[in-house]
């Protein structure tokens, strides 16, 4: 049966849900509210499983809408805050040829489309093509019956004939009419011409009135996830609202929105794109030039049929059909979308957001999954290049030189590229040995701008490089010899490789040079020395200059070399650095996920306020999930995951045999997460010579995460485990090992019997030998007392308890799902004061510590036991009494309306509300009667006008309501 919609109003939002909310829905969307109406930043923490993307939606988008019927309410024009309506495509003479209805702003895609269809109107003469004119005239007149009969015909291929260069031909149903290429007085859109501009002057008198200023547009919402398969589910979760016709877009890369079927069997399809795009070989992309047919949301939504929330593999079939570039489809519809989904790096990366067109002024950003937040905000203020790919962009910069391609530009960037080089060159003698066959030297960024400055690089002429990089990446035609025939050819350009090389060393030196160099101490800069093996093949053979083949002393097929590799990178250790781009322009910033315990370091590492904070509980009831600690495997050996007990073949042959147990314990889906990829390797190896590998799989089938590869080769991996669990066999189920931080423990969809345990090895501290986790470590040392940064060790553990808790929230994801969580490690029982409080709060409350794995084993099968009986009797109708939860009169969530307080709206959320403080009924209502789901804590907080001091107040307490057929205001 199908949930009944609920409106809530919280904060004066209407807010339309698909079903009656949860507490913890409840208490998020209270806090977006709080935080778009006042703007402010929130930081909010909502278990998986527990409907966090749907209030996400719901209470951003409605709070969006609001703010568009209060700007027409005050009177304010339609056009100023850029709100689409969907109307039909207009046939008039100013539209018919472009296919629109309503006027656009220029963008990249639209400039070089129109330019294209300009060029083949200009070229073709259907006068002097009998056969084309006869075609012609069919069209014309198949389309006009079409139109006599009321229909209305959407076809790229109709070219209305030129007579003249000041008159064209209309169809209209039944007759014909010559008009000029201005609006008629017939055309439907003629009108709002006129209200446009009669718009357009009141708002040029409002400008003039307000001394030049123009009030704000209503913000766009830029919801970002970490992976494209994220926004997959989010897009889904859409479908399911009252918002579901919200317009809206999908920025993607080309791996996953290219339809040109040469361009998707490319390698590398960016480059395969931009060759296309610029002309090369004569060759151009058809698809791209069809982008008109998909730019306008509204022919989208009532012509193409994509009326609600939409995926990308919609848009790309869509595409395909339409012989449509979807990937710049896509980037036109963000100009009248209302929310925009995307990767979140698109939003933090400066390079993405500029080849996309990101303008994140003054609107809301929503970055779920943000548990990564830090470490992609570090990245994409840091660059790695080798001192191969540097050769080779110098390399092509001198032969644009020589040839004298724009010397005046290219030579300037070829003096750079050439004094990095050098002094690369010069510091390879200075580097001091790190580790195996491993030497590097680490430079702090200010240090390294004295040593820029002895190069002639300083912020000065660095502001002119930058002006010489933009000319050469500028297009350019001049007039050339074309087989002995003037004509315009297009300027070469750098190639793509040499583009990217020079925009991210850009990019880190605009950072070093910004506010007077105040970035340059959160750099750090290394120059490291490796070996790398290469499998290196034999040439083919080659005829000598009389056509004999001589036989070479040949390599072993497949043979593997070892090459020096020297590496540059400039290091970010400061993610405040990029976010500051972010904090400093937008509305909102809303960082949510379901594991982002601990939150202390989010405010300090990113620079941001966060003042509307949230940890809310799990919607399920504490007997659906068992959560317990091992210490002692089933040989009574101690089990500690360090990398000095981890290496023993005792350590390894416990783990197995846990394992096994474990498997005899769980019915169908097992997850098990390991620290890294190594003990993954050591484990698979060990077990397979003892024979404990080939004992669970007779249990069941075992798949283990790959290191890299493609992703279509992990999707059929993850697809047959899946199908392993469907149709077992004679086996039962079977278990997935993955790895912590790895692709299966990041946002993948493991529901029901997909998992009915999740099992983690140790705890996945980051590799304490890395160079890079060192110098973090040392950089939050030397700045926590004067920034208010972590310590480095207190740094270090948290990046541990995030990726544990990133694992864990595999299990539950839904209010009916069940499983259990395993945490196998002695230092969980020994120190729980350290190692437990940094999990997530739903899951530190429910924590057992078993002394023994046999009273473990025992409790697990009897909680995997009852909870089988207890699904059972729900698919058959009916509940064991047990699991029968207690009926009670509740209000109608219609009338629910939870009004919040302005007078401070940055208290933070604390976890117990206080003693004295009694919820006030001021309403009766008549109640139905329903099921009702146990109330977890999630904590919001609120300080009233006539206080001092701050009182907060749980989401069972507001929602106290429930039980006594009452309405309350907080007040």
């Amino acid at each position: 049966m199908a949930a009944t919609a609920v409106e809530y109003t919280i904060g004066g939002v209407k807010i339309q849900f698909p079903c009656k909310a949860y507490p913890s829905q409840l208490a998020m969307m209270n806090s977006i509210v709080r935080g778009l109406n006042h703007g402010h930043h929130c930081l909010l923490e909502s278990p998986t499983g527990s409907g966090k993307s749907l209030a996400l939606l719901c209470s951003a988008l409605a709070w969006q809408q609001a703010q568009y019927a209060k700007a027409e309410k005050e009177g304010m024009s339609h056009n100023e805050f850029k709100k689409p309506e969907v109307t039909t495509p207009c046939q008039c003479a100013c539209h018919a040829s472009r296919g629109h209805s309503m006027p656009r702003s220029s963008t990249l895609a639209s400039r070089l489309s129109e330019k294209r269809q300009a060029s083949l109107s200009a070229n073709a003469d259907d006068d002097f093509m009998p056969d084309r004119k006869r075609i012609r005239e069919l069209q014309l007149f198949r389309k006009r019956r079409c139109l006599e009969q009321g229909v209305i015909i959407i076809s790229d291929d109709l070219q209305v004939t030129s007579v003249t260069r000041s008159w064209r031909l209309l169809i209209f149903p039944s007759h014909f009419l010559w008009q000029s290429p201005s609006s008629c007085f017939l055309c439907p859109c003629d009108g709002v011409k006129r209200g446009a501009k009669a718009a357009e002057k009141t708002k040029d008198k409002d400008k003039a009135n307000n001394g030049g200023s123009c009030k704000k547009a209503v913000p766009k919402i830029f919801f970002g996830t970490r992976t494209h398969k994220q926004i997959a589910q989010i897009a889904h979760e859409l479908k399911r609202t009252f918002y579901t016709s919200t317009p809206m877009t999908i920025l993607s890369s080309r791996d996953h929105t290219c339809v040109h079927p040469e361009v998707i069997q490319h390698t590398n399809r960016n480059e395969r794109c931009k060759e296309l795009l610029e002309g090369k070989n004569g060759q151009t992309c058809r698809y791209y030039h069809n982008v008109h047919k998909m730019r306008d949301q509204g022919t989208l939504q009532w012509v193409h049929g994509l009326q609600q929330a939409w995926d990308i593999e919609e848009l790309v079939r869509l595409g395909s059909r339409l012989r449509c570039c979807s990937y710049f489809a896509a980037r036109e519809l963000m100009q009248e979308a209302h929310i925009v989904f995307c990767p979140y790096n698109y939003l933090l990366d400066p390079l993405i957001r500029e080849s996309m067109e990101i303008n994140l002024k003054g609107q809301v950003v929503v970055l779920d999954e943000a548990h990564n937040i830090e470490d992609c905000a570090r990245d994409s203020a840091s660059y790695t290049l080798s001192q191969t790919q540097l050769l080779a962009a110098r390399n092509e910069i001198d032969g644009m030189v020589y040839h004298n391609i724009r010397p005046i530009h290219h030579g300037p960037l070829g003096a750079f590229c050439c004094s990095l080089l050098n002094w690369i060159q010069e510091s390879c003698g200075a580097l001091s040995e790190r580790d195996y066959e491993t030497s590097c030297k680490v430079w702090t960024g200010a240090e390294v701008l004295v040593i820029f400055h002895g190069l002639g690089i300083t912020a000065d002429t660095f502001s002119v490089l930058q002006k010489h990089l933009a000319a050469v990446l500028e297009k350019e035609e001049r007039v050339g010899l074309v087989n002995g025939q003037e004509d315009m050819v297009e300027v070469p350009t750098l190639s793509a490789p040499t583009q990217t090389v020079l925009k991210s060393l850009f990019m880190v030196l605009d950072f070093l040079y910004r506010n007077n160099c105040s970035f340059a101490e959160d750099y750090r800069v290394a120059l490291q020395q490796t070996y790398v093996w290469t499998t290196q093949n034999d040439p083919p053979d080659l005829p000598d200059a009389q056509g004999f083949f001589a036989r070479r002393h040949r390599r072993r097929q497949g043979a593997r070399t070892k090459t020096l590799v020297y590496t540059l990178s400039f290091w970010c250790l400061n993610p405040a650095v990029a976010f500051t781009d972010l904090s400093g322009s937008v509305r909102t910033i809303v960082l949510t996920s379901g594991t982002l315990s601990p939150m202390g370091s989010f405010s300090s590492e990113l620079g941001v306020n966060f003042s509307i904070q949230l940890e809310a509980s799990h919607v399920i009831s504490k007997s659906q999930v068992w959560v317990g600690t091992l210490g002692n495997g089933p040989q009574g050996r101690k089990l500690c995951a360090t990398f000095q007990h981890a290496e023993t073949f005792a350590f390894q042959d416990e783990v197995g045999a846990l394992l096994v147990r474990i498997c005899q314990a769980v019915a169908r889906g097992v997850l098990c997460f390991l620290p890294s990829y190594k003990m993954l390797d050591k484990l698979r190896e060990r077990w397979t010579n003892t024979g404990l590998w080939e004992q669970i799989e007779q249990r069941k089938i075992i798949v283990t995460e790959p290191r890299g590869g493609a992703r279509s080769d992990f999707d059929e991996l993850l697809q047959s485990y899946y199908d392993a669990i469907k149709d077992p066999g004679h086996r039962d189920g079977a278990l997935l090992i993955a790895v912590c931080r790895g692709k299966v423990s990041e946002g993948l969809d493991f529901t029901d019997d997909n998992a009915r345990a999740v099992v983690t090895i140790g705890i996945p501290f980051p590799n304490i030998k890395d160079l890079q986790v060192e110098l973090k470590m040392k950089y939050n040392d030397q700045h926590s007392k004067t920034r208010g940064l972590l310590s480095g060790s207190h740094w270090y553990e948290i990046q541990a308890y995030r990726a544990l808790n990133q694992a864990l929230g595999r299990c539950i994801r839904h209010r009916n799902d069940w499983g259990a969580l395993i945490l196998v490690d002695d230092r969980f029982r020994c120190n729980p004061n350290k190692y437990i409080t940094g999990l997530s709060k739903w899951v530190r409350q429910l924590v057992q510590h078993h002394n023994t794995f046999g009273g473990a084993m025992q409790s697990l099968v009897t909680f995997s036991e009852n909870q089988q009986g207890a699904a059972t009797a729900r698919a058959n109708g009916s509940c064991p009494p047990e699991q029968t939860e207690p009926t009670k009169w509740l209000p109608s969530p219609s009338t629910l309306s939870l009004l919040l307080p302005s007078t401070n709206p940055t208290e933070k959320a604390t976890e117990d509300p206080p003693q004295d403080f009694t919820p006030r009924p001021v309403q009766q209502v008549s109640g139905q009667r329903v099921l009702d789901p146990p109330i977890p804590e999630a904590t919001t907080s609120y300080k009233s006008q006539s206080d001092t001091q701050g009182r907060h107040m749980t989401c069972e307490d507001s929602l106290q309501c429930s039980q006594r057929n009452c309405v309350f205001i907080m007040v």
